[in-house]
């Protein structure tokens, strides 16, 4: 049940990107459930895509379990095709998977992806580029205990060394191993840019991939 406007807290919100699909290791589900019950030990708020099934559902769940407010939003689409975390304290309907991701960026103060599919990887690219071109200082953090991700970062290093992006660029996400670690990263996050300005645009230039 959606609680009443006036009951929702006002404190920092993470967003959680992470696999719907029912195929994975149930390790991936296990590792959303404790990323939610820390989430939720921390006074947070979590964000995530609005789905019931996978570590999308799992992080949700373990979220509400210890006491914290979950905002789920999902495409149209997906709602229809009843995968809906309808228990979610606010579940907000989208378009599609566009506006879904930007009032998903707009209501979050940071970002933690964890091992998922390529919506998971279009996620954590479209945040990673848009914080490398100075649209936002929120920290942006990857989870992968298992280095299934390794493959992209990888690849990442690879196109630095081939002038194609930027260390500075490269570096804009910390990559982590354990659920702690991430959520540490996140606070020295928010400590970092907390008197952050906002670039001028010859910066910003600077910034480019």
């Amino acid at each position: 049940m959606v609680r009443p406007p006036d009951a929702v807290p006002v404190v920092p919100a993470l967003c959680v990107f992470c696999a719907s699909s029912e195929r994975i290791d149930p390790r991936h589900r296990e590792l959303a459930a404790e990323v939610g019950t820390a989430v939720a030990a921390r006074g947070w708020t979590l964000v995530s895509g609005g789905g019931s099934v996978s570590s999308m559902g799992a992080v949700a769940r373990a979220a509400r379990a210890a006491g914290g407010w979950t905002v789920g939003v999902i495409p149209r689409a997906l709602l229809d095709l009843e995968v809906a975390d309808h228990d979610a304290d606010e579940l907000v309907v989208s378009a599609d998977m566009r506006e879904r991701k930007g009032e998903m960026d707009r209501r979050s103060d940071a970002f933690l992806t964890l091992p998922g599919g390529l919506g998971t990887l279009e996620e954590l690219l479209e945040i990673w580029v848009s914080s490398t071109l100075g649209m936002h200082t929120k920290p942006v953090v990857v989870l992968d205990p298992w280095h299934d991700l390794a493959p992209l970062r990888a690849a990442v290093d690879t196109l630095v060394r081939s002038g194609f992006v930027r260390a500075a660029s490269a570096a804009r996400v910390t990559w982590t191993t354990s659920v702690e670690d991430a959520l540490q990263a996140v606070e020295a996050g928010w400590a970092a840019h907390a008197d952050a300005a906002v670039p001028a645009p010859e910066e910003l230039l600077e910034s480019e991939p």
